[in-house]
């Protein structure tokens, strides 16, 4: 069973090296001096120009190629380096009577510049508050520090026989704060659901300095459930820096199958009949013929695959592996051909579990000036199969594109959602415009076709600025609550469509 269970003994922190320390955006708020004082009487901080740069970048695509060319988006004035949630909170008040930027940064595996300190000040690196503090093996409830990785709590709960089940592509890279601020999705969602779906409680130091807890029981009807307040906040609302989560057994059986289709329609059809009879394999991903052609993949670009893996006790996998097999028959379809694919290879599978957190062509294509990303939004069954020809079709039309391609990779009772990769390859000087034109038009595509902004990666910087259409009045709420929370306005300023204090967002009006 390849459920990764250890951490690595270096964790990159971006794919990218790092051979310049300059700030490509200027607007910075300075930290003073007798700030800076108050923080290193906190606990250790850095303030040399490498590490306040290396520090201020996370993995959003964009901002790689900066790198190749010595650049940071932005760079922070002071790294705090907390130990405790009690030196967090006097890191927070610290900065909140200056007004300082204070601007939260995890394993920094975000791909939306998230964790780019857009205004300049601090960042505080969470990755200190780390460990298991203990288990509820009764409840299957771990109490977690935010600044744990991935690999680090699993290590910890496969003794007990527990897993949390949570596994990202970022999975050796992120920590649970991280998870819990960006609203991850882990690659067997299908069965174990979202970080949202996991999180008991949580500890949050708000701007002020104050540490709040919320919920704590498996159900509660005392006003808005909080957690979900912070859940996704990405940093905004507050500094995560405890969390309970959810565990389930380690699982003793596992079944994996694999089938291809005519076409990708045929294939989403195929996994909503599963979802909608009720069957939840932990991984169902559906490739459509460009992506099936891709490594390990067995496809020839006529056809398109679907990778099924489940887990758990063995009546259970038995019987959703079976209705899968009905599924994706075609029976139960109200297709005249029923729409039915093909049994393949199993050991598919095993290729995708074996390549599926490996960025090395992300890295690769960069630094040969193709400009690469990846777009993940969610939308419901019916909604699916235009929306994933009408976007695909609209990517290719942006300048110097070359390419787009689709699979469905977390799927529900009502939807699911579709991972868009898109490649282009600009002249040198038009690698941001083309970039900025891509989300444009794939962003404008899935609104259009009834998608959502995300579904898993966030909003960060990248999609601020389509905020206020996603959100349309709810955005007005949600700057009431962050104007509550932080009335200075410190916290993570310049992301989730929200204006700032220090003021307008350095991207993309700059250009």
């Amino acid at each position: 069973m390849l459920r990764p269970t250890s951490s690595p003994p270096i964790r990159p922190t971006a794919p990218i090296e790092l051979t310049g320390t300059a700030a490509r955006w200027t607007a910075r708020a300075d930290v003073p001096d007798h700030v800076i004082d108050a923080l290193r009487s906190i606990g250790p901080i850095a303030v040399d120009d490498l590490t306040t740069a290396e520090c201020s970048r996370d993995w959003w695509p964009l901002a790689l190629h900066w790198s190749l060319e010595g650049q940071v988006p932005a760079r922070a004035g002071v790294v705090c380096r907390p130990a405790t949630a009690e030196q967090v909170a006097q890191i927070a008040a610290t900065c909140a009577a200056g007004p300082v930027p204070l601007t939260v940064a995890g394993g920094r595996s975000g791909v939306s510049g998230a964790s780019v300190p857009c205004f300049g000040g601090v960042v505080l690196d969470i990755t200190g508050l780390s460990g298991v503090v203990g288990v509820d093996s009764d409840s299957g409830v771990v109490e977690v520090m935010a600044g744990t990785f991935g690999p680090d709590l699993e290590s910890a709960l496969a003794p007990r026989g527990l897993s949390v089940g949570h596994f990202p592509q970022s999975f050796e890279l992120a920590t649970v704060g991280g998870w819990v601020a960006c609203r991850g999705a882990g690659q067997y969602s299908t069965r174990y659901g979202k970080i949202e779906d996991m999180v008991v409680g949580l500890e949050v130091v708000l701007a002020d300095g104050r540490v709040v807890r919320t919920g704590g029981a498996p159900a509660a009807a005392v006003g808005p459930d909080l957690n979900q307040l912070f859940v996704g906040s990405e940093g905004t609302l507050g500094i995560i820096t405890r969390v309970w989560l959810r565990t389930h057994p380690t699982p003793p059986a596992e079944r994996r199958a694999a089938y291809t289709f005519a076409t990708f329609a045929d294939g989403l059809d195929a996994c909503r009949r599963v979802l909608r009879a009720g069957a939840t394999p932990a991984v169902m991903r559906l490739y459509d013929a460009v992506e099936s052609m891709g490594s390990g993949r067995g496809g020839d670009g006529t056809r398109c695959t679907l990778l099924v893996l489940d887990e758990g006790r063995e009546p259970i996998v038995g019987a959703t592996m079976a209705m899968v097999a009905t599924a994706c028959a075609g029976e139960g379809g109200d297709r005249p051909d029923g729409g039915g694919g093909r049994p393949a290879d199993e050991a598919l599978v095993a290729a995708w579990l074996e390549h599926r957190n490996d960025t090395s062509a992300l890295q690769g294509l960069t630094r040969k000036g193709y400009v690469v990303d990846t777009m993940e939004v969610a939308a419901s069954w019916s909604a699916l199969p235009s929306l994933a020809d009408y976007v695909r079709a609209a990517l290719l039309t942006a300048p110097h594109a070359t390419m787009a391609s689709c699979h469905l990779s977390h799927s529900y009772s009502d939807g699911a959602c579709l991972y868009f990769t898109f490649l282009a390859k600009p002249p040198p000087d038009q690698i941001e415009s083309t970039y900025v034109a891509l989300w444009d038009i794939g962003q404008r595509a899935v609104f259009d076709n009834g998608g959502n902004l995300s579904h898993h990666h966030g909003v960060g910087l990248n999609r601020a600025r389509f905020v206020p259409e996603a959100l349309g009045g709810g955005l007005d709420v949600l700057a009431a609550i962050k104007a509550a929370l932080d009335p200075a306005g410190i916290l993570n300023p310049g992301k989730l469509g929200l204006a700032s204090a220090f003021g307008p967002d350095p991207w993309p009006q700059h250009q």
